[in-house]
């Protein structure tokens, strides 16, 4: 808000980047403009919210949403996926390339996208691009055009416009992403042939056999080749691994940093709280690529983030709709392969990584400042300091609920989680100083009258 005003926010548990303190965030015009001590004078002209116990966080970063609109939107949209956002504390994401229709692959589709965004941005976002084997050429005005970074498959997407790439593409797309230093997303996964031909059926363990760990090691493998064969020529590349299910990858990742090579990786809610014992034959909801391992797998994953191996966590919220979803027949084969959860992340990991010891700080540096710094927005999101956004949210980290239907924002109400029980809900949202949704206890949630979110586009 451009009022003037001075606004604050008080509480006992103020997450910054050093810890969890007592204090007050003051801000104006948008901008946070001092953090100051619980018990310090305040200017005689702020207006003051004190939240008690409540905690106040950096509004998250989500880089990791797909969308699907335009022409999916029947999957979801920016409407509801950006209410479930707020709703879940997620102040500003990214969407994906796909599985909108165009997908985002040229200049056309990024503003046939940008153009459908009228009113219906509840939080900032941002646009990744995407590498397919025919648009190479079209690399360099795509990023001109103030896409953030560009995707591409190392496998079948599921989408015939959106192509798995060579070896060659991979190439030749790093190195002019190089000269932009924006980061290349890769989702890792690659069968050489080698996989005995596998059998689905409505037994999980079927999916989760054909597509075994290696897919993502040798996908992995390669791109850290490709980024020692840029370094070779003097470039230096960035190649960030979507969404990290197997934790068997970790050990050449960590590697591959220590040469000072430009990796990056996240991994997400449902490989942190999931695993492959406990997901009952035929519920299809649970289906999605990488799939979900095994609980020492799992348990893995978390040491990677605890050793700082995985740098953040987003949720890869890949909506479609009921049917597409084949839920009634419970036919994994058949079925999309994606994880609804985008309103919940905050809840699922605050609840499971307390288990570990980690704290409200470790999940701002995860869900907050990591993804906001790989965005290229670490200037301005995921944190509370002088002159960020005042993108806050407040957190009662003690409430549990059960995720029922009746929450769901999105536009399915459909989710693993279905009856999970979790700790943590967030009860005020505020993007760039403004109320954008508020939950009392006891009431329904509640949006701002108008949607104030902001489509994000990389300065050149």
């Amino acid at each position: 808000m451009n009022d003037g005003q001075l606004y604050g926010l008080r509480s006992r548990q103020l997450v910054l980047e050093q810890g969890v303190v007592a204090g007050v965030v003051l801000w104006q015009n948008e901008k946070i403009i001092d953090v100051l001590a619980y018990g310090e004078t305040l200017p005689e002209n702020v207006e003051l919210i004190d939240v008690g116990n409540n905690a106040v966080m950096p509004g998250l970063v989500d880089t990791h949403v797909h969308v699907n609109e335009p022409g999916r939107t029947e999957w979801e949209g920016f409407n509801t996926a950006t209410r479930a956002a707020a709703a879940g504390g997620i102040t500003t994401l990214v969407d994906m390339p796909l599985n909108c229709d165009p997908v985002t692959t040229s200049v056309a589709a990024l503003k046939e996208k940008i153009d459908t965004l009228d009113g219906q941005l509840w939080v900032d976002c941002g646009f990744w691009g995407g590498a397919i084997p025919g648009n190479m050429d079209e690399l360099d005005d795509l990023v001109r055009a103030g896409v953030l970074g560009v995707k591409s498959f190392t496998i079948d997407s599921g989408l015939e416009e959106f192509p798995p790439v060579s070896e060659e593409h991979l190439r030749q797309a790093l190195s002019i992403l190089a000269d932009h230093q924006v980061p290349y997303l890769i989702h890792a996964e690659l069968d050489k042939g080698d996989t005995p031909p596998a059998k689905i059926t409505d037994k999980y363990q079927t999916f989760l056999d054909s597509r075994p760990k290696r897919w993502e090691n040798d996908a992995i493998q390669l791109m850290i080749g490709l980024l020692e064969e840029l370094q070779s020529e003097g470039k230096k590349g960035l190649v960030h691994i979507v969404h990290l299910s197997s934790a068997d990858a970790i050990e050449a990742i960590s590697h591959a940093r220590e040469k000072g090579l430009g990796l990056t990786t996240e991994t997400c809610p449902h490989y942190l709280t999931l695993f492959s014992e406990n997901i009952p034959d035929g519920k299809t909801l649970f289906k999605c690529c990488p799939p979900i391992r095994e609980d020492h797998n799992r348990q893995q994953l978390w040491q990677g983030l605890k050793d700082g191996h995985i740098d953040f966590i987003v949720s890869d919220h890949s909506p479609c709709t009921p049917q597409l979803k084949h839920i009634d027949t419970g036919d994994l084969d058949a079925a999309w392969g994606g994880i609804s959860s985008l309103q919940f992340g905050l809840s699922l990991i605050w609840s499971e990584s307390e288990k570990y010891g980690f704290g409200l700080h470790h999940i701002a540096k995860w869900m907050c400042t990591e993804p906001a710094a790989f965005a290229g927005l670490g200037d301005c999101k995921g944190k509370i300091e002088k002159g960020y956004d005042a993108d806050l949210i407040v957190f009662d980290g003690d409430e549990e609920y059960t995720i029922q239907k009746e929450h769901i924002l999105f536009r399915h109400k459909m989710t693993p989680y279905e009856g999970r029980k979790v700790r943590g809900r967030v009860k005020r949202s505020y993007l760039r100083g403004q109320v954008i949704l508020d939950s009392p206890v006891g009431k329904e949630v509640t949006f701002c009258e108008k949607s104030t979110g902001r489509p994000i586009l990389k300065k050149r």
